[in-house]
């Protein structure tokens, strides 16, 4: 289990609990209507897309809801490495008709279900925006009580903003003190031209100071060739 899962690994902590207080605020800014498919984002690569989804699906299996996280990267899939699990098969093959949904899951954690990316396709935005990944999405609301689907950056590929018109609503993760204000502008502006339901900003990479931020291990969208790990911070505005 990486270390990534802090809401596995040390669930006591004031990073953890800030996952749990961002399940809430998403589960309470929709009291009216139905949210159970949920699209994760961010403005660009190596933002902490990936680690905010796969602990916001843990909180949620902690809670008892049936949780299915979905590896929708199918550029550069790490949903399977987070959680260390075998990656060769998964949504690629369910999507082209190779395997059953029971072939390509995983159950990790607090019983959560994960699907990993398997292999990657040389047409991601075409799988994405097919029928049959419409349908399946639509299959999968009826089986879960929360879907929640690992994209790429909205600022890079089209892939997110794809996503976030088959889903009820998208997060999008920016980095303090990397993410530049005119690529979060973007990101927002590319979201809402597909009319996608923004549900709030998640801010991660907050530095460790004594003004009460809190730091946790962090990762890299690039290979895995990144330099020594900096210590780093998550906040919610659901």
């Amino acid at each position: 289990m990486s270390s990534e899962l802090i809401t596995i690994t040390n669930p006591k902590s004031p990073i953890a609990e800030a996952y749990r207080t961002l399940r809430t605020n998403i589960q309470f800014s929709n009291v009216d209507e139905d949210l159970k498919v949920i699209c994760v984002t961010s403005s660009g690569p190596s933002e902490g897309k990936t680690t905010t989804s796969c602990n916001l699906a843990e909180t949620f299996a902690q809670a008892g809801k049936r949780v299915l996280l979905i590896d929708g990267d199918l550029r550069k899939p790490r949903v399977h490495k987070v959680f260390k699990i075998s990656g060769t098969r998964g949504l690629t093959n369910l999507l082209a008709g190779q395997l059953s949904l029971e072939e390509v899951t995983s159950y990790v954690g607090s019983d959560l279900t994960v699907i990993p990316c398997g292999p990657i396709p040389p047409n991601p935005s075409e799988l994405i925006a097919s029928k049959r990944m419409k349908e399946l999405v639509a299959n999968l609301r009826q089986q879960y009580d929360v879907v929640i689907i690992d994209a790429p950056p909205v600022g890079v590929v089209t892939d997110s903003a794809i996503f976030s018109t088959i889903v009820d609503g998208t997060l999008l993760v920016v980095a303090s003190g990397k993410t530049e204000i005119d690529g979060a502008k973007r990101a927002k502006q590319l979201l809402e031209n597909v009319n996608a339901r923004i549900l709030g900003v998640v801010m991660t990479m907050i530095p460790v100071t004594k003004k009460g931020y809190y730091g946790y291990q962090y990762y890299s969208y690039e290979e895995e060739t990144q330099p020594a790990r900096k210590k780093r911070g998550v906040f919610s505005k659901a």
